[in-house]
């Protein structure tokens, strides 16, 4: 008498074969479809914070990862884009120390007005223009830095957060494309402080006019992102600029074109933060009759600034 013990040909059951009757086979991909079931769904660490409101955007999720204060079940988190179970324990570590600006860029910026503050760049009192302001990041920055006004200004709409928005200091010009500005799209007089937080375009294409909307002693304070200057040829893989010869290439290159139009450099140093997918970026002190770009000042920041 068979049994499915001794042929292995018969389910597991308590219950003897029928003479006869053929079993059919387990259907295939059953056993992954079961393992399917039982694997714990997974989600972007990023986005896992902002479903659960410990973040309020996803920028501010990554901004919190960079700044060492997410921990998932108990282990420091690094990469927002980690893939962690619905279930894990996530834990942001309060900073009171720490300024929580609106967006990541502001800890970019704060990081080169720290740099540059006490080498004699003002934004107290000053009416500024922050040329893709996004959320609202260096908007932020430089109003708690004592800026009188600050224009925001974006290609995009209604992207700068609500507590900037609704701040009377605080002039939002969105749906504006920067290559276009002119003293007359900004109030019909020039501004004492620009900065920009600009991405898809090379910076050279851009100071034409934020320089016609500068006045006479005002200062560029400018993030030049590499992986937009060097030509998406020359991209590494992930689109991050990796060559420390390019990164220089890149800055000397803004610095040469801003020297064409009357603007020379008076400081260069990287950002504390990278881009979001790993860039190093870098801060660009500029100002009429300053001397011009210094190749070696260029390379100091290169090699002192993130690997």
């Amino acid at each position: 008498m068979f049994t499915a013990a001794s042929t292995g040909s018969w389910p597991r059951s308590t219950d003897p074969p029928v003479p006869g009757r053929r079993v059919p086979p387990p259907t295939p991909g059953a056993e992954r479809s079961v393992a399917a079931a039982t694997r714990p769904r997974l989600s972007r660490l990023d986005a896992e914070l902002v479903r659960r409101r410990l973040a309020r955007s996803r920028e501010h999720a990554r901004s919190l990862i960079a700044a060492g204060r997410v921990r998932v079940d108990g282990a420091p988190a690094t990469k927002p884009a980690t893939r962690v179970a619905v279930s894990a324990a996530l834990v942001v570590r309060e900073d009171a120390d720490e300024p929580d600006y609106v967006s990541r860029g502001g800890h970019k910026l704060a990081g080169a007005l720290a740099v540059f503050g006490p080498r004699g760049l003002v934004v107290a009192g000053r009416r500024a223009l922050d040329a893709g302001a996004s959320t609202g990041g260096f908007t932020d920055v430089l109003l708690r830095a004592g800026a009188a006004r600050v224009l925001a200004v974006d290609v995009g709409y209604g992207q700068l957060a609500w507590s900037l928005r609704a701040d009377e200091r605080v002039e939002v010009h969105d749906r504006t494309n920067v290559r276009e500005l002119t003293p007359e799209t900004i109030g019909g007089e020039p501004v004492d402080l620009i900065t920009g937080d600009l991405s898809f375009i090379p910076l050279g294409l851009v100071l034409p006019a934020l320089v016609g909307c500068a006045a006479p002693d005002a200062d560029l304070l400018l993030m030049v992102k590499p992986q937009f200057e060097v030509g998406r040829e020359r991209l590494g893989s992930g689109g991050v600029v990796r060559d420390h010869s390019l990164r220089a290439e890149a800055v000397l290159g803004v610095a040469r074109r801003a020297w064409e139009l009357g603007w020379g450099t008076v400081g260069v140093t990287a950002s504390p933060l990278p881009g979001p997918s790993g860039n190093v970026e870098y801060f660009l002190w500029l100002r009429a009759g300053a001397p011009g770009p210094d190749p070696t000042e260029v390379e100091r920041a290169v090699t002192e600034g993130p690997r």
